[in-house]
């Protein structure tokens, strides 16, 4: 028996293996990689070879995968996308929230009422699973597809976002308290509040009493305190919900909540990633479709009517409260809204499971159910990449504020001029007759807050904020943080607020460290300085926005061309690259070549 169980694993774990290189061989990345897995599991399992055996442990192993799949889906929700940012209003643009929550709403009254239509057909018997299983929408399909559109930082890409974290975590609570109910445990639905209440407790004492720079040697090395904190907070919650009756992937769920909610740095969750994408979830995967038996669907006539409409019916309970968006939106971008949150996969394959253990449908709509889902992760993103406009012509034209004129800035604000950037320099000093007109050098009373936004001073891809008053600065650079401005670039004479402003996220300088700085080059490395000084048009930084280049080589990037990747900068760390070196995703690349061919490779990588 143990041989059985072990040649099962090699099997599972062979094609888990396996399947993303294949996908990579025969070009087909459109095909989601758990996709595919499911299906290399209908291959194998009772729908084509049967080469599978059931045995405890890769029961336990797809368990494992299944649990650790929702911790992931509680780590992907960006809780970030709930915090109000201060933004002139403007009749004209959506409020995000506002917007989702309307939308969510829609979404659970169309599919409840699609459910009925199936329950009167007399194709389903419980209208309330299958509303759930219609509102759910796929995070981990829905991200990458609006990254690889360069959407996320848009209005329209925060809406998407907002409405598949709402989708999310709403189901997968309302599934919960559906299965408490459909177990005759209606009652303990009260105790789910000691659930929220301990994450609440937990949250707030992980916050409060582990200090991440205090433990910063025990999450490296042999010690990985980290990963083994996230295991003991994945069990604890599994454990306690299944003791107040509550399924435990909810516990896996709210664990994930938790992590996300304490905000932990990139390569931390990638680590995590690596370690659920890279065992156990593939094997969950591998296992959905190897217990599936798809001959039994066309056996039954019921089933093969109920696939063709449930597939109808998702799409319309996503395009049709989409169409709230048409106010604002084309009817391009608001249909393939409703087209690309129309895919789902492992909420559906957690409520039909749970479903099927309470009894509620056979193993025959299980099937069908997850076998429609599979066909919309299919459809969704394809279509969707096709609809949606693309964008008018190459890349958008950097627009940057310099807040501030004097002669350093004149300087950098011409120099930026001849790069193709919009420039637009404030000052309250009035302009000198004589003095060049190569930009905008626009006039305000004040160099306040109230001034420079009626002038749309922080309506800028980057700002600059050079005066000569320390305090003056930083108030303007922190109004332009809460606008959501990435670079924010600050004069800072005073050395005691330097550090402190930097940790806050602004990038500093002042005049007498440049100096020092510069001069201490000159004397070190004065090399270095001429290749910045005479070919300062031929660097340049580019950041892989791309999710296509993500743990992708540095030597299968064929548009490099004759250009030169001389640093990586990844999470404050400088990698000397080589052509093995591998990309990631947030990497900020200090590159060296023609104008032309730097530009077409931030195309690229954009």
């Amino acid at each position: 028996m143990e041989h059985h169980s072990l040649t099962s694993l090699m099997i599972v774990v062979a094609i888990a293996f396996f399947i993303p290189i294949i996908l990579q061989r025969f070009n087909l990345r459109f095909i989601p990689v758990v996709i595919a897995e499911i299906i290399a599991g209908l291959v194998i399992g009772k729908s084509g070879f049967n080469l599978i055996l059931e045995d405890p442990m890769l029961e336990l192993l797809s368990l494992l995968g299944f649990i650790f799949l929702m911790f992931i889906s509680g780590l992907e929700i960006d809780f970030s996308l709930f915090k109000k940012k201060k933004k002139k209003k403007d009749g004209n643009l959506p409020n995000p929230i506002k917007v989702s929550l309307v939308i969510f709403s829609l979404i659970i009254s169309v599919s409840f009422l699609l459910s009925y239509v199936l329950v009167m057909l007399g194709l389903i018997k419980d209208p309330y699973l299958m509303t759930l299983i219609i509102s759910t929408v796929s995070l981990g399909i829905v991200v990458p597809v609006i990254k690889e559109k360069n959407l996320t930082e848009g209005l329209l890409g925060q809406v998407i976002l907002l409405i598949t974290v709402i989708a999310d975590f709403t189901t997968m609570i309302l599934l919960t308290v559906y299965a408490m109910f459909r177990d005759q445990e209606g009652m303990k639905v009260l105790l789910l509040l000691v659930l929220f209440l301990a994450v609440f407790l937990a949250y707030k004492m992980i916050k409060k009493y582990f200090n991440f720079e205090l433990f910063d040697n025990l999450l490296k090395g042999t010690v990985q305190l980290g990963t083994r904190g996230v295991f003991a907070l994945i069990l604890f919650f599994v454990s306690l919900s299944e003791t107040i009756g509550a399924e435990n992937i909810l516990g896996a769920f709210l664990a994930g909540v938790i992590i996300s909610l304490l905000a932990p740095n990139k390569e931390f969750t990638r680590q995590l990633d690596s370690f659920g994408f890279g065992f156990f979830i593939p094997i969950f995967f591998v296992m959905v479709g190897a217990r599936l038996n798809i001959w039994e669907l066309f056996v039954d006539r019921k089933t093969l009517l109920l696939m063709p409409i449930l597939l109808v019916f998702m799409y319309l309970a996503k395009v049709i409260p989409a169409l709230v968006l048409k106010k604002w939106y084309s009817w391009k971008e608001t249909l393939s809204i409703g087209i690309l949150t129309t895919s789902k996969l492992s909420l559906v394959i957690a409520a039909s499971s749970i479903a099927l253990e309470l009894g509620v449908i056979d193993d025959v709509l299980n099937g069908a159910i997850i076998l429609v889902s599979i066909l919309t992760c299919l459809i969704s993103p394809i279509t969707f990449t096709k609809l949606f406009p693309m964008s008018n012509g190459g890349p958008k034209q950097q627009e940057i504020s310099i807040i501030g004129a004097n002669a350093a800035t004149l300087l950098v604000a011409r120099d930026k001029m001849e790069e193709k950037s919009v420039v637009r320099l404030y000052s309250a000093q009035e302009k000198q007759e004589n003095e060049e007109s190569l930009f905008p050098h626009i006039h305000v009373s004040e160099l306040t807050v109230e001034q420079l936004d009626e002038h749309n001073a922080f309506k800028a891809d980057k700002i600059v904020i050079a005066t000569g008053v320390d305090a003056t600065n930083i108030e303007l650079g922190r109004h332009a943080k809460e606008l959501g401005i990435k670079t924010v670039v600050l004069r800072i004479e005073s050395t005691s607020l330097q550090d402190q402003l930097s940790e806050e996220g602004f990038t500093i300088y002042s005049t007498l460290y440049s100096t020092r700085t510069l001069l201490k080059a000159l004397i070190d490395n004065p090399g270095l300085v001429r290749l910045i000084t005479n070919h300062n048009k031929t660097i340049k930084e580019i950041i892989v926005n791309n999710s296509n280049y993500n743990q992708q080589p540095i030597m299968n990037l064929s548009f490099l061309g004759e250009s030169l990747i001389l640093h990586i900068y990844r999470h404050g760390k400088v990698v000397v690259p080589h052509g093995n070196t591998i990309l990631q995703e947030g990497d900020r690349l200090l590159v060296s070549g023609e104008m032309e061919d730097l530009n077409n490779i931030q195309k690229e990588l954009a």
